[in-house]
């Protein structure tokens, strides 16, 4: 029985450091903006519209 409480102790961690690692990387649309924005500016990449790849 001690095994059986070990493993379900061990997958109830999990889940409650999954739960917190999704709410740590919970981003508002404008910080995410703001970041593809940094990034895109460290990859020299240039700052205008964006073609439609489907046409």
């Amino acid at each position: 029985m001690a095994g059986l409480a070990g493993v379900a102790g061990v997958a109830a961690t999990g889940v409650v450091l999954a739960r917190s690692q999704r709410q740590r990387r919970a981003y508002t649309p404008d910080e995410v903006r703001e970041r593809l924005r940094r990034r895109a500016e460290a990859a020299g990449v240039a700052d205008g519209p964006v073609r439609d790849p489907t046409s």
